[in-house]
């Protein structure tokens, strides 16, 4: 049987349409099961009746469409019941419903099973027999399990747009995708292909190599000078933090990974567009293997990458059309540099097949203040150019050629968010203080370089979360004490009035580094953080090391402790700490010695074990910063890469919240600092929950930083404590949103509602 079911399945998917692949279906299950029908009934929820898709065996004598409502015969009970129905003589059931167009008086046997996905009945798979029996408990497994294949190709279909009806509500004529940018855009699409594939080109030998080498050289060195020009021409436009992501491509090129292997495989024997297109997508295929998602996604920028050395080889300009005045973005995969060709001004917003939230795509149209739909995996760009979108970046909704009155609602919303925004930033400058005086310092959670200009704008003087791995993965070793000092040094100094907080190396496990063996089945529960620095004290030693010769003069480095579940960790780590103070000390000269001071150690809380063991190491630690990202996921045991089990991923759980309110409890009681840099932290709701709880200190990314110091001027911290109370009573995450959503609607700011995602 199984077997069988591989064949089916297998020929289901290859059918080149969706009417064909049901057909298929039918006829296939009828000669498997050897029975006289096989039939597929579709939901049709707005309409509330099902209605025959396909069959094989049934006689259809109308040329109308075959409707069944909701609620009548054995179809809709087992879709009722969501269970199968195995049944002798249909016929003589109280729920056997007969209808006039069809011919199914001689069929007697019949099994129905529900089509469902993701808790959705989508359908209705039945077989029928002509004599009366039971079907087997093998052939009801068969038929089950051919459902649930059968609910992830209507799912597909629905989400398509091959469902739909003229009286569906347009409503319902969305693709979904990824929320990777706030915002609302309307305009004209914009298809953006890549000028040259890699997956396009043929093998090809060669009897020069050297003659080859030389033109991979030449195209690399003009792929260098493109992304030069395409940097300089995105100054100003976006955070020059952003503007690092062109140092992650720089760095590719410079990578022995990239241009050596290139050149050992030219050498082998292989033209130079062979070889690149060899390398890249090896390369491209140990990222995207990955299961850290912002790693993963760096199989974006390499691929990028080779496509545009590529071009170069084969000496193809760009020959894309003019776009519009003003467009939405649309690519199978956009990238940073495809943003950067296009004039800022041009770009409503930004629809990618791939991608999601950590893509540089993402973090360049969340820093241009673009909305952004990414991961729309159902679209069709051979028909999209030209035809009119909503990006809705807000709850990742994309729409075609919308109704006037759906198109209109939108452009309404737009208005108001760009009234938002304008009157979030009149906040800059001002103190970040409730209506009744509770001061609140808002930090800034950063992992690129950052730059004065732009944080002079921001208003943020300290740095709650510095993410130090990004240059460990972007070398093909690790990076030597001096390179850290450089690099500690430029974000030290630009936060001297204020304090940075550096995380220790947070690999391992689900961010595994290149030049290091990080191979586990369960990486999330695995070797990572302070659990691979402590059996590697080369590698942490050398880190601390580096960030205290940074911080010598400026004296504003806090260091933290990533992954600690227990005591040992810390006194372990707490040793080592005070070890590298003690050599840099040592090996500084007067003058830099009197100027060195001990930083402040504190320990990340996003290990549960740790919510109920603070008092272990509160004497080895000068503060505690709640990770709510990895916190929600060890406490509701949830993948948040795991499209399956996303969904249940929620930082406004009731656990978490309880958790999180012990934390602070706990905390104050042994009067030991505490702040939150989760994404919690930076979403208007979270940021009020956090204030009613007692947290005074909240990090997060640039973006939100206008929008959380405008809510907090514009509460009042005694009128949060009902919002809290009731939302600890809660059941559901559900309701601790719209306990929430109640609060600030109340408040007035009604407008952070979406904004806050």
């Amino acid at each position: 049987m199984l077997r069988v079911l591989q064949r089916i399945v297998e020929a289901v998917n290859q059918a080149p349409d969706f009417e064909l692949a049901l057909q298929t279906m039918v006829r296939q299950v009828k000669e498997a099961l050897q029975t006289d029908s096989c039939t597929v009934y579709l939901a049709d929820h707005e309409q509330q009746q099902f209605h025959l898709a396909a069959t094989d065996g049934l006689q259809v004598n109308s040329d109308q469409p075959i409707h069944v409502p909701f609620g009548e015969g054995v179809i809709s009970l087992a879709a009722q019941r969501e269970e199968p129905l195995n049944i002798a003589n249909a016929g003589e059931h109280p729920k056997f419903l007969r209808l006039a167009e069809v011919d199914e008086e001689r069929y007697n046997a019949m099994l129905a099973a529900p089509v469902i996905h993701r808790r959705r009945v989508l359908g209705v798979l039945a077989v029928q027999q002509e004599h009366d029996r039971a079907f087997t408990r093998d052939e009801e497994a068969f038929v089950v399990t051919l459902a649930a294949q059968l609910a992830v190709v209507i799912a597909h279909a629905e989400a398509k747009g091959y469902l739909r009806t003229v009286k569906q509500s347009p409503w319902l004529q969305t693709i979904k995708g990824l929320a990777a940018a706030p915002g609302v855009a309307i305009g004209p699409a914009y298809v953006v292909k890549p000028r040259a594939r890699l997956s396009e080109v043929t093998p090809k030998r060669t009897d020069m190599p050297e003659h080859e080498v030389r033109r991979f050289r030449s195209a690399v060195a003009r792929t260098r000078q493109e992304l030069h020009d395409l940097s300089a021409s995105m100054k100003g436009q976006v955070a020059d933090e952003t503007l690092a992501i062109f140092e992650v491509y720089h760095a590719m090129l410079d990578s022995t990974s990239l241009g050596q292997q290139v050149e050992q495989t030219i050498n082998d024997g292989w033209r130079a567009q062979t070889a690149l297109k060899l390398v890249v997508e090896d390369l491209v295929n140990q990222f995207e293997n990955l299961d850290d998602e912002y790693i993963r996604e760096r199989a974006s920028d390499v691929r990028d990458l080779g496509q545009r050395i590529l071009s170069h080889l084969k000496e193809k300009a760009r020959q894309q059309h003019e776009p519009p005045a003003e467009c939405v973005l649309v690519a199978h995969e956009v990238t940073a540099t495809m943003l950067a060709e296009l004039p800022h001004t041009e770009i409503l917003g930004i629809v990618s097949v791939r991608g999601s939230g950590n893509s540089h795509a993402a973090i360049m149209a969340r820093s241009m203040g673009i909305p952004a739909v990414l991961g729309a995996d159902d679209i069709e760009l051979n028909e999209l150019d030209g035809e009119t979108l909503i990006v809705d970046g807000y709850n990742g909704d994309l729409f075609i050629n919308p109704p006037l009155q759906v198109e209109n609602e939108y452009r309404q919303l737009a208005e108001e968010e760009l009234e938002l925004r304008e009157k979030v930033e009149q906040a800059r400058g001002k103190p970040v203080e409730t209506e009744d005086g509770v001061r609140v310092t808002l930090q800034l959670n950063v992992g690129l370089n950052t730059e004065r200009d732009w944080l002079q704008e921001l208003d943020i003087a300290s740095v709650g979360l510095y993410r130090t791995e990004i240059p460990f993965m972007m070398h093909e070793r690790l990076p030597t004490e001096d390179e850290q000092v450089e690099l500690y040094s430029q974000v030290l100094e630009q936060f001297k009035a204020g304090t940075v907080v550096m995380r220790t190396l947070d690999v391992g496990g689900d961010k595994p580094l290149p030049y290091l063996p990080m191979d586990e089945e369960n990486p999330f529960l695995g070797w990572r953080g302070i659990r691979m620095t402590l059996d590697h004290p080369e590698i942490f030693l050398v880190q601390i090391r580096a960030m205290m010769r940074a911080a010598v003069g400026r004296n504003n480095l806090h260091i933290l402790l990533p992954m600690i579940t227990s005591a040992e960790e810390v006194d372990d780590a707490a040793r080592m700490v005070k070890q590298a103070y003690h050599e840099v000390s040592e090996e500084s000269n007067g003058h830099d010695r009197a100027q060195l001071v001990p930083p402040k150690l504190g320990v990340m809380i996003e290990v549960p074990a740790m919510v109920y063991h603070l008092h272990t190491i509160v004497d080895k630690v000068d503060f505690f910063s709640v990770g709510t990202n990895d916190l929600t996921q060890y406490l509701l045991a949830v993948d948040r890469n795991n499209q399956r089990v996303a969904s249940l991923y929620d930082a406004f759980h009731p656990a978490v919240l309880h958790a999180l309110k012990q934390i602070i409890d706990r905390a104050n009681e042994l009067d030991k600092p505490v702040s939150v840099c989760g994404e919690l932290a930076g979403e208007p709701g979270g940021a009020l929950l956090l204030l009613a709880m007692g947290y005074r200190t909240l990090s997060m990314n640039s973006y939100n930083i206008d929008r959380i110091r405008w809510i907090i001027r514009h509460s009042k911290a005694a009128d949060l404590a009902p919002m809290l109370e009731r939302a600890l009573r809660a059941r559901s995450a559900k309701e601790v949103r719209q306990i929430v959503t109640m609060t600030l609607e109340e408040a007035g700011l009604g407008g952070f509602v979406r904004a806050g995602g």
